[in-house]
């Protein structure tokens, strides 16, 4: 099979990010976390061969690099952004790059974009939903935005879990039902701060489809509708906006799901991801193809739209 598709959503545990994460990791991830730990460069390309995959997009996920404390966590950062921007130079043509940032950290965020796009040639930058529970549209992490809108660049976000979320549902772990609803308070925060119409110049791509986004598309319209002083916040309209957001479709594998995010954005919008290593590629190529969809439509989410939003990304 020659590899053709492009992997928006494949996570690298690097040694460095392993040994100081270990702790939360082993909390949040649990069947998984020996799978994180056993991720291999060449056992990444080893599965990307296999399933036809050309380039993987490779983001830190959560926990991220927020250690608690400035300085370690900009060292965190820095040692994950050298070690993704070598397996890029090692392998070359088979890795793209989303940079993580030290937030919330403004101060270390702000140099680690400009070494980031300057030194680097990342591809974006790949934030999770959450640091210490606020969520990206707080006015103090505005200058982050403006900075990455004059950049242009692409912002992928990856859920997390509020700390309130925890043990909430007795045996249920956070990924399972918090994630997709993160991500929805992520989008939600960005829309009614005034950041998606504030940053017009930013691609953004969210994780699982957009979290529960595509049920409340039309609540969040309507209370824009009801509440004029927030409605103001989004003078584009929400539908607009959210129009305007790119999604991966891990975890979209029904036709019914598919429709009601078509509702909200797109078909040009729709990315390919695998969430490697925390599944297997050949799962999400299997949920694409039960999803009836045209072989050119497909082609597009496998490669096309991914290839038109970032045409940096190898070939």
């Amino acid at each position: 099979m020659t590899p053709h598709r492009i992997d928006t959503h494949h996570h690298p545990y690097p040694p460095a990010y392993l040994q100081k994460t270990a702790d939360i990791l082993k909390r949040t991830t649990h069947a998984f976390y020996d799978r994180l730990t056993r991720w291999q460069p060449s056992q990444a390309v080893e599965a990307m061969d296999r399933d036809g995959i050309a380039v993987s997009v490779l983001s830190i996920a959560t926990p991220s690099v927020w250690l608690g404390d400035a300085a370690a966590s900009r060292a965190l950062a820095r040692e994950c952004n050298d070690y993704c921007a070598t397996l890029q130079r090692d392998h070359k043509g088979r890795f793209g790059h989303f940079a993580t940032l030290p937030l919330p950290d403004v101060e270390g965020s702000l140099r680690e974009i400009e070494y980031i796009f300057d030194t680097l040639k990342a591809d974006g930058i790949a934030l999770t939903t959450n640091y210490d529970d606020k969520y990206p549209g707080e006015a103090a992490w505005a200058p982050i935005f403006e900075e990455l809108n004059r950049r242009k660049a692409v912002v992928y976000f990856h859920p997390t879990a509020n700390s309130f979320a925890f043990n909430r549902v007795k045996d249920i772990p956070p990924p399972t039902i918090e994630f997709p609803f993160d991500t929805t308070r992520a989008i939600t925060s960005l829309l009614f701060s005034g950041t998606l119409s504030r940053c017009p110049d930013i691609k953004w791509i969210f994780s699982h489809g957009g979290g529960a986004l595509a049920m409340i598309a039309n609540r969040l319209a309507h209370f824009a509708r009801n509440r004029p002083e927030m409605g103001a916040r989004v003078p584009n309209g929400v539908k607009h906006e959210l129009s305007r957001l790119y999604v991966d479709i891990v975890s979209i594998n029904s036709p019914g799901a598919l429709a009601a995010l078509l509702d909200v954005m797109p078909m040009s919008h729709l990315l390919f991801g695998t969430d490697f290593p925390f599944w297997k590629p050949e799962e999400a190529i299997q949920a694409l193809a039960e999803l009836n969809l045209s072989a050119a439509d497909i082609a597009a989410i496998e490669r096309g739209n991914a290839l038109a939003l970032m045409p940096g990304l190898p070939r």
